[in-house]
């Protein structure tokens, strides 16, 4: 235990200076407690959106380098505006860039990877006896740029340096007071879970669960990195994300919703060793995100190959797949909006087909009609016409909880 401790605000907590006056009493209170404290904080509020709005009347395809550089410019704004207010309540604080503190990403902008982070100019400001105030969500490509580390980049910030820092736990402050088996606002009895493992968690975050970003969660649990959920401006106990064997006597953890998502089907693919791999290589090759696939045989020597993909990648998917259809005589590509995915998340989930049973049972009495299943050791997923989502995701949890 080297007593550092990694507290993480999202834009919901600092979107006014009222707020994020109390933050920084909470911080202070943290630090007179004997730790040594680093917060990583997101953009005040909508601000992010603001940025990206101002960008895109200027020009319609800005570049990403240019958006980079415009986007960090949000978290500036927060660290700067904590730091006075802890220096304000009499505490040393100092703000840092994801530069400063030496988040070192590769190039990919608007979406970068953090590849190293260099510590030694946190641990002297720590020891020096300063609260760090580092910005979330962005770092410093090796030739010098500025890059952002895409959607959930301020969790990835706060847990990557818990990690570096060796600390002895990250905390998430959000505008919800844990983890619950399924989003509190769409399910009346949703429970919060007091407790709940990294791969559990992991797949909530896939699958629909807005408290941490994946990428999050898989950082916390390759470095094994105590991680807490808590709320921003209450005392409440929150969940512990951590490495459990034995956590309740049930399987299922959870019941997501993701209607972020479309579908897109590639119709009479001639049936030919090498026709997935090309299709798929080239969507890799632009960093699409595929999620679900799914070929059907058909009996004149051709397949359909369907696969979902997030909506706000559709569009470039579409482009490669209507131009691999032509390349490979393919009859169509369809593609569906208006679909969600359902999903039962829970440790060893497959091995009881009871699970199954209900899920699929529970759609068949709300006359809801499959269009695609993919199962793993931790979930049972279903793409579902969006309509029904709303009662499907109150109808199956009802049967779980």
């Amino acid at each position: 235990m080297n007593n550092i401790i990694v507290q993480k605000f999202g834009g919901t907590s600092v979107g006014t200076t009222e707020l994020i006056k109390k933050v920084a009493e909470r911080v202070v209170k943290e630090k007179r407690s004997g730790k040594k404290v680093v917060v990583v904080v997101s953009a005040m509020g909508k601000s992010t959106d603001d940025l990206v709005e101002m960008a895109l009347d200027i020009n319609e395809n800005p570049s990403s380098r240019e958006m980079d550089v415009l986007l960090a410019t949000g978290e500036q704004v927060s660290i700067s505006l904590l730091a006075m207010a802890i220096d304000a309540l009499g505490e040393k604080a100092i703000s840092l860039t994801g530069a400063q503190c030496g988040i070192i990403t590769d190039s990919h902008h608007k979406n970068a990877r953090i590849s190293e982070i260099q510590t030694n100019r946190l641990l002297t400001e720590l020891y020096d006896g300063n609260i760090v105030i580092v910005a979330g969500f962005q770092g410093i490509t090796s030739d010098l740029n500025i890059s952002t580390l895409g959607r959930g980049g301020s969790d990835t910030t706060a847990v990557a340096l818990a990690a570096a820092l060796k600390a002895d736990c990250c905390e998430i402050y959000t505008d919800v007071d844990g983890v619950y088996s399924a989003d509190p606002r769409k399910v009346t009895n949703a429970k919060r879970m007091d407790i709940i493992s990294y791969d559990e968690m992991l797949e909530l975050a896939k699958l629909g669960a807005q408290v941490l970003h994946p990428r999050s969660v898989e950082m916390a649990r390759n470095y094994n990195v105590p991680l807490y959920v808590k709320p921003s401006h209450t005392e409440g106990q929150g969940t512990k994300i951590a490495e459990v064997n034995n956590l309740e006597n049930y399987k299922v953890r959870g019941v997501t919703i993701d209607k972020d998502i479309a579908r897109l089907s590639i119709t009479g693919v001639p049936d030919k060793p090498g026709i997935a791999f090309r299709l798929f290589e080239r969507l890799a090759e632009n960093d699409i995100t595929i999620d679900m696939i799914l070929q059907n045989l058909n009996h004149n020597t051709q397949n359909d190959i369907s696969f979902t993909v997030p909506m706000d990648h559709l569009s470039a998917c579409a482009g490669i797949a209507k131009a691999y259809k032509d390349e490979i005589e393919a009859d169509d590509v369809v593609m569906k909006e208006n679909v969600s995915k359902i999903s039962v998340i829970g440790t060893g989930i497959t091995s009881n087909p009871v699970i199954a049973s209900k899920m699929f049972g529970a759609l068949y009495e709300l006359g809801v009609n499959i269009e695609m299943i993919s199962t793993s050791e931790t979930k049972i997923s279903c793409i579902i016409d969006d309509q029904h989502s709303d009662e499907v995701l109150e109808k199956i949890h009802a049967l779980f909880f």
